[in-house]
């Protein structure tokens, strides 16, 4: 009788959290509500990203996420590059990684170069990749291209360009 009455109590208890959770409130809305004991904070957005938050983005696999139309809309996400230079040297890096730049931009005009400093190096990276192996891939073919660029050459994490559709 005992244990019947345990089973039915803790079934009960379950129901109820279950009817108290089932208000879906958005994580902007959570950090908005007050709590005692716990502060304030207030979020102020644009409504435009109150309809993104929560949703899924689907990624289009069947287009080349390398290339980036320098006129159309983007987003920042995370993503990879392919480093092709990186060096320390403040007189001759900087030279070596727009010469570089050069010579990549003439073989694969496609792809979206960049030269960017973070102290102390100088570097090279190239392309908007979504996915690991899709870099792998034109890197393979980038070390066919620049044999002596070879070594220098790997796939890095970086923020990407992504079109907006």
């Amino acid at each position: 009788m005992k244990k019947g009455f345990y089973f039915l109590f803790v079934l009960t208890l379950i129901s109820i959290s279950s009817f108290a959770q089932s208000e879906e409130r958005s994580i902007i809305e959570e950090l908005n509500s007050s709590k005692w004991g716990q502060g304030n904070v207030k979020v102020l957005q644009d409504e435009a990203i109150n309809g993104l938050l929560g949703i899924r983005q689907e990624t289009d696999t069947t287009k080349k996420f390398g290339h980036v139309d320098p006129n159309a809309e983007f987003v920042r996400v995370k993503g990879f590059k392919i480093q092709v230079f990186s060096g320390n040297n403040q007189q001759r890096s900087k030279r070596e990684a727009e010469s570089k730049q050069a010579q990549v931009r003439s073989a694969f005009p496609e792809l979206e170069t960049v030269v960017s400093f973070h102290s102390p190096f100088w570097r090279l990276r190239v392309g908007n990749f979504l996915k690991s192996d899709e870099a792998e891939a034109v890197l393979k073919e980038m070390k066919k291209t620049f044999p002596s660029f070879g070594r220098e050459m790997y796939v890095v994490p970086d923020v990407v360009k992504r079109p907006v559709e």
